[in-house]
């Protein structure tokens, strides 16, 4: 049994989807074996609710540096799902090739610093983009700079606005994230 750590910083609706998609079978031989949190947030109470160990560290400059000593060692994967907190480079290096994000932009596009949620989405809008999508990609210490694992794209129309492209971006997520971590597990 793969044991993956998810990283969440508000509702838990990537976290949901991963635990729903174990229960289902369709990610095969992996449990979330712990729910770390930088922030109160709802993604805690989902972990709860599957009797997921859980551990709230509060965001700041020694994140990084407490989360290393909380992983388990056995641990095979961490997946940050939605997740804000930016983790420090000696974590990263530490993890090379464990560690994967979602991003909602078809990086490179759209990734590094301030691109998260609906900052994303306003960007494609206002560059006048024909198509946006997500990228399950490794996490590295350069923001948003790891290798992509799972890429899929959609049509932005003209009536798009940056919260339909957010309602699209989620069904892509929540269709690519078991697929990418599957295949990083070797399943």
């Amino acid at each position: 049994m793969k044991n993956i750590v998810v990283l969440v910083s508000g509702s838990g609706t990537n976290l949901q989807r991963i635990i729903d998609t174990i229960e289902a079978g369709e990610i095969q031989n992996a449990k979330v074996a712990l729910v770390v949190a930088d922030r109160e947030c709802y993604g805690l109470e989902r972990a709860k609710n599957h009797h997921i160990d859980t551990v709230l560290i509060p965001r700041g400059k020694n994140f990084s540096s407490e989360l290393a000593k909380i992983i388990p060692e056995n641990t095979d994967l961490i997946v940050l799902a939605g997740f804000l907190s930016i983790l420090k480079s000696e974590f990263c290096e530490n993890w090379t090739g464990k560690i994967i994000n979602i991003h909602p932009a078809l990086l490179p596009k759209f990734g590094g610093k301030g691109m998260w949620g609906m900052n994303v989405h306003h960007a494609v809008i206002e560059a006048g983009e024909k198509e946006s999508g997500a990228t399950v990609h490794f996490v590295t210490p350069g923001i948003d700079e790891g290798e992509a694992i799972l890429q899929k794209s959609f049509e932005v129309t003209p009536e798009d606005t940056p919260e339909t492209l957010a309602g699209k971006v989620h069904e892509i997520e929540y269709e690519i994230f078991p697929i990418a971590i599957n295949k990083v597990l070797g399943n």
